[in-house]
């Protein structure tokens, strides 16, 4: 029997695909089955330089930066057009590079395309403005694009944070060099031909995958890069801006988070058990907004642990293109060892685990998801962002401990608030120190609200208008009467 071909994925610099400067490649696997399923070139530092001057040159070129605002939105709205027309094709993709349950990577490609849709509309609703001034004149304001922009972007949802990344930064006028995870950026390389297709000149978009050790320091250290935008661990984001500092570059960050899930007495158990079990089970628990701290006032305690352990033990974990699977693989073996680690932490610091916690058989990354009671706020797995399908579970009396208890943290990136009261949900929303709060929901991402954090999660806002602002810098221009 023959055996099959790996396909190889080459760099996507000035509208080419072309090998690495030495040839390195890694092979990508399946982390339902560990299977190699592309061979993708790994940029040197030499590769970014090339993309970079590549972005560079189209930018100062101009043609990009100053085309009509309203031909730019009927680029990104193509681009929105053939992103829908493809969603099968990119969420197989995005389901086999990064272990999702096929459902969930519909959904994403969904809202990679609405992303697009969304900044294709916006380009000419935000605009500088005519200022009065106490002066004999007109004084006004422009945005204008940054230039080469350096977008770094996780593995946990490849291609919607890019899209969060590039939709903004492409409607501004600016170019681009983006760095997906070296293992997933599968979805990344076809959404730079995808964009192609659709009209964007060669070299404007520019995808170098590679490690973060070389790739991503070269780029972020690049003197022609004017912007970074970085989402990923709040430790890297640190080395970023400190990298960043030298050439006064602009930066985004957004990093780790430990959101909590505030559960108050009178909330709907009905609604709130399922939701919070997805608020931190979802992507296998690999996402920076997973409420994987739950605090429920004591008098429902007992009933919200056992409905909730009860609904974890039935997540449907298994092959993500079975369309029934609710929680897929975690992204590669070494990351579900770490949070083994994590679970052997929790027993040993005197947590007791309800359930799961087990890695399954077979080549797949399979954990089954975890859940902890008898927890203090001193563990390892209440205070550190585990990354995987691990919560912790504590009591609290009353609003007072229970905005304590949520800002325990270093991080402040989002979370839940669990009840009827407005006027308590309100109170409470405004004493939590968190970029993003729901209120009887779980849900973080709204494209058309800014996303982001405050204290070690990060600084910067992605989507909304306000991530416009992050991809322009203001001019001021006075005119004088006489």
């Amino acid at each position: 029997m023959t055996q099959m071909s790996i396909p190889f994925e080459g760099l996507a610099i000035a509208g080419q695909r072309s090998a690495a400067s030495d040839g390195a490649t890694i092979d990508i696997h399946n982390p339902a089955n560990g299977q190699v399923m592309a061979r993708v070139a790994q940029a040197t530092a030499q590769d970014v330089d090339r993309a970079v001057r590549t972005a560079h040159e189209r930018f100062g070129a101009g043609a990009w930066k100053k085309m009509r605002t309203r031909e730019r939105g009927q680029l990104l709205q193509r681009i929105a057009n053939l992103v829908r027309e493809r969603v099968e094709l990119l969420a197989q993709i995005e389901s086999r590079n990064g272990g999702k349950p096929i459902s969930a990577a519909r959904g994403e490609m969904g809202s990679v395309a609405n992303t697009f849709e969304y900044y294709a509309g916006a380009i000419n609703k935000f605009h500088g403005e005519t200022v009065p001034v106490n002066a004999n004149g007109t004084g006004l304001t422009f945005r204008e694009p940054l230039g080469v922009c350096a977008l770094i972007v996780p593995w946990n949802f490849p291609l919607v944070i890019a899209a969060w990344k590039i939709a903004p930064a492409l409607a501004m006028g600016n170019t681009i060099v983006l760095k997906p995870a070296s293992v997933t950026p599968l979805s990344a390389l076809a959404l730079a031909d995808l964009a192609l297709e659709a009209g964007l000149p060669e070299g404007v978009l520019n995808v170098v995958p590679g490690p973060g050790s070389t790739a991503g320091a070269a780029l972020v250290t690049h003197p022609l890069v004017r912007k970074i935008s970085f989402t990923g661990s709040t430790e890297i984001g640190v080395g970023v801006m400190k990298q960043a500092a030298d050439g006064i570059k602009r930066v985004s960050l957004e990093l780790g988070g430990k959101s909590a899930n505030v559960i108050f007495a009178d909330a709907d158990l009905d609604t709130c058990v399922e939701s919070s079990i997805f608020a931190v089970y979802d992507n296998a628990g690999q996402d920076c907004c997973a409420r994987s701290r739950i605090f429920v006032e004591r008098p429902i305690y007992e009933t919200f642990v056992e409905r909730f352990a009860a609904r974890a033990q039935t997540l449907k974990v298994g092959d993500p293109a079975d369309e029934t699977t609710e929680m897929g693989p975690l992204i590669t073996p070494q990351h579900r060892q770490t949070v083994l680690d994590y679970v052997a932490a929790g027993d040993a610091e005197g947590g007791t685990r309800l359930c799961g916690g087990l890695a399954g058989a077979g080549a797949g990354n399979f954990l089954s998801p975890a859940v902890y009671v008898d927890v203090t706020q001193d563990m390892r797995i209440m205070r550190e962002e585990v990354f995987g399908p691990v919560v912790g579970i504590m009591p609290f009396d009353g609003e007072a401990e229970a905005i304590t208890l949520a800002n325990d943290t270093p991080y402040g990136l989002s979370g839940s608030i669990w009840t009827r009261d407005i006027g308590r949900a309100l109170r409470v929303a405004r004493s939590i120190e968190t970029g993003m709060l729901s209120i009887n929901s779980s849900s973080s991402v709204h494209i058309e609200m800014p996303f982001g954090g405050m204290k070690q999660s990060g600084l910067g806002r992605e989507q909304g208008m306000a991530a416009l602002e992050h991809y322009s810098e203001v001019k001021s221009v006075f005119i004088a009467n006489d």
